[in-house]
């Protein structure tokens, strides 16, 4: 069995086409089916059912997938450590970000470190903090960046809190609340709201501050993405409540300020396990020490 025959498995799983992956691999189409067909006999099973519209893995094929990605995850690995043990930093480096990180600017910190380290390949996944935390979990993401209630703890990883601040009320422009100085959330209690879908953490946040006040809310609209929430807000459908550095961002839109304010926090996580070369240096731009064993971020 071959790295170069596992890498065709998981290009055309995910392409879900045999001439896709070939392009992707930089093949002719035949000689990819080949070793396709040589791997699927040294199995003694299909990985793929083939129709003239369609390629789906079997069972078989759903249950190599993994140990595929994970043998050519280490073998990138393997070359990684080399290069570094020369001094050059390559490979991969995974990262995750919730829409509405502002304890770093992201996209100037990942142009900085492409243009220290330009053999390393850079990725970036957008997601809710559950989901990015849990990627770290499986080693599918290096690092991430979370947005928490205060006191809570992502399990499974390592890292260390970069900031805290509270939530505001954004509204439509002319909304009859907009020109109030400071307000309490009972003051919101008959307005409809958007919001994140309930149980995550960017909804946890306001849930337990409206709870802890006393106070009933309708969140009429759920969504996943902060720039779909302002659009509705814009069309004066409802509240939404974002963190106040990224409503800074949105000049059009006024913000109400909450005594009583739901409050946040901003984490950076990485695995348990010993990062990466690259995974290693980039926590190393962002002051995060990695020669020693970082404390858990939880249990």
């Amino acid at each position: 069995m071959e790295l170069q025959q596992m890498r065709y498995v998981v290009a055309i799983a995910e392409t879900g086409n045999f001439t896709r992956a070939a392009e992707r691999c930089l093949v002719v189409q035949s000689a990819l089916s080949h070793q396709i067909a040589r791997l699927e006999r040294e199995l003694g099973a299909r990985l793929f059912d083939r129709t003239s519209r369609r390629v789906r893995l079997t069972s078989a094929g759903e249950a190599f997938l993994p140990a595929a990605r994970q043998a050519l995850d280490a073998a990138e690995r393997a070359r990684a450590e080399v290069a570094a043990s020369a001094g050059e930093i390559r490979g991969g480096l995974a990262v995750g970000a919730i829409p509405t990180v502002t304890a770093v600017d992201l996209p100037t910190v990942l142009r900085h470190f492409h243009l220290r380290h330009r053999q390393v390949r850079i990725s970036l996944r957008s997601g809710a903090s559950e989901e990015l935390t849990e990627r770290v979990r499986q080693g599918t993401l290096d690092v991430a960046f979370l947005g928490l209630p205060l006191g809570a703890a992502p399990r499974g990883v390592r890292g260390r809190e970069l900031a805290r601040g509270d939530l505001v009320a954004v509204v439509a422009p002319g909304h009859p609340l907009a020109d109030r100085e400071r307000l309490e959330l009972r003051h919101l209690s008959d307005e409809p709201f958007v919001d994140f879908p309930a149980g995550t953490a960017g909804r946890v946040q306001s849930d337990e501050a409206f709870a802890a006040a006393g106070v009933r809310r309708e969140v009429a609209f759920e969504v996943s993405s902060p720039d779909f929430m302002a659009r509705l807000i814009r069309q004066g459908l409802g509240i939404g409540m974002l963190p106040a550095a990224f409503a800074a961002g949105l000049p059009d839109l006024p913000v109400l300020r909450l005594r009583d304010a739901p409050a946040r926090m901003e984490h950076l996580i990485w695995s348990r396990f010993p990062p990466s070369p690259a995974a290693a240096a980039f926590l190393s731009a962002l002051a995060v020490p990695v020669a020693g064993t970082p404390e858990p971020a939880g249990p």
